[in-house]
């Protein structure tokens, strides 16, 4: 298959590197990383991201070492078929597009609002859009579980704007495709850097003590060391992203070499970021400020301005063009992986034959891509963010422990 493969070989190492970090950077840094120091771990929550990293360096390990010896599309479902058989492979691979899907969905809704926060910063407040055609139609409750009908919530318009018009540039090719995803992610990185550059000589001492707060609730998810392991199962999900490396292998020009390093090289630029991010935001604000806040960067810079009274205006609308980057390029590769999954799938014969066809021109599943991408827009649009964030990392833990098993499994069948 890799050898007869219609698509376009066109992505170098490096752009798959990006690839990476274009998934993994998103919603973890730009949203997850405040919540997590707020409820779990304050300042201390640099030591989550270092568990979740390691933890999350073992998935990649397995990933590469799946990736060198089986370079095809499809990434675990591709992984389970070559090792366990066609039953484990459907399911697997219907995971992995509901994963893919669901996750997509989730940074659509959240697109949205950096979207409107954006135009509200930088107008000063002036331009503001209508609540009923931003936010999706439906509400959930987690407890007790009910989803309701939210009245005077029509359409989450941006949210199912932005994903059909990343959906028709996946179509026009996988060339644009990466050259789109390159410019988004420089952006995204340029701004995590000058925000840690801007804020370093304004850390403030008093906002890392007590480094690792005291759990004073008896509940033992909230703070002291339970809840940095607590907050490292939050911030998991920060890492999760770099499996899509392997749904491009046979969009890659060496994919034996390339995908490792692809995988590994934007897992490990990664958690430096983070790192130096959360260390930078702990240090700006009192990690109490982020409780219920989905923009915990912008807390951070609000934070240095009240106490110093500098003007730091240019720097939060920084970080709102750096978290719509982020969140887009997060975007693009989600429905990059789905599409190349339901392509996999169609070729072996686990889904209709049509989708398995390949543009003449672009050389894309442009069905395969379409289909996905108008499903994935038409979910973010009408489900909340916080339903759909349930819903993704089941998904994404099942999808890792197939390709663990896998390794396993051909170290016994296969050892050469």
């Amino acid at each position: 298959d890799a050898e007869n493969s219609e698509l376009r070989r066109a992505l170098s190492a490096f752009q798959l590197v990006f690839v990476g970090i274009g998934a993994i950077i998103g919603t973890g840094i730009f949203v997850l990383s405040g919540l997590a120091a707020a409820k779990n771990a304050g300042p201390a929550v640099t030591l989550s991201f270092v568990i979740a990293a390691i933890a999350a360096a073992f998935a990649a390990l397995s990933y590469s070492e799946m990736a060198s010896m089986i370079p095809v599309a499809g990434s675990a479902y591709t992984y389970a078929y070559a090792t366990m058989g066609e039953f484990v492979a459907w399911t697997i691979g219907w995971d992995l597009i509901l994963e893919y899907m669901v996750g997509a969905a989730t940074v659509g809704v959240g697109w949205s609002g950096y979207f409107v926060k954006f135009f509200a910063v930088a107008s000063g407040g002036k331009i503001q859009f209508a609540k009923s055609w931003t936010t999706p139609t439906l509400t959930w409750t987690e407890n007790p579980a009910s989803i309701s009908y939210d009245e005077g919530h029509y359409f989450n318009v941006p949210g199912f704007v932005i994903i059909m018009l990343i959906t028709i540039i996946l179509v026009i090719g996988i060339r644009q495709s990466a050259l789109f995803n390159l410019i988004v992610v420089s952006i995204k990185l340029l701004v995590i850097l000058i925000f840690i550059f801007a804020l370093a000589g304004f850390m403030y001492k008093p906002n890392y003590d007590p480094y690792i707060p005291p759990n004073t609730t008896g509940d033992w998810h909230f703070f002291g060391v339970p809840g940095i392991f607590a907050a490292a199962t939050t911030v998991f999900f920060s890492y999760i992203g770099f499996d899509a490396v392997t749904t491009a292998a046979l969009e890659a020009k060496n994919p034996q070499r390339d995908l490792p390093i692809g995988i590994i090289g934007s897992l490990t630029i990664s958690t430096v970021l983070y790192l130096a991010f959360c260390t930078i935001m702990t240090g700006a604000a009192k990690y109490t400020d982020f409780l219920n806040s989905p923009t915990p960067a912008s807390v951070a810079v609000e934070a240095v301005m009240q106490r110093t009274g500098k003007n730091f205006e240019w720097l939060n609308i920084l970080v709102a063009i750096g978290a719509v980057c982020g969140l887009t390029s997060v975007l693009l590769i989600n429905l990059l992986g789905q599409s190349r999954v339901f392509y996999a799938m169609a070729q072996d014969g686990l889904l209709p034959p049509m989708f398995a066809k390949v543009h003449p021109k672009f050389k894309t599943p442009w069905i395969a891509t379409l289909t996905i991408g108008f499903i994935t827009a038409v979910l973010s649009a009408i489900l909340p963010v916080d339903l759909l964030g349930n819903m993704t990392s089941v998904g994404t833990l099942l999808a890792f422990f197939v390709v663990h098993l896998g390794v396993i499994v051909l170290r016994f069948t296969r050892p050469e």
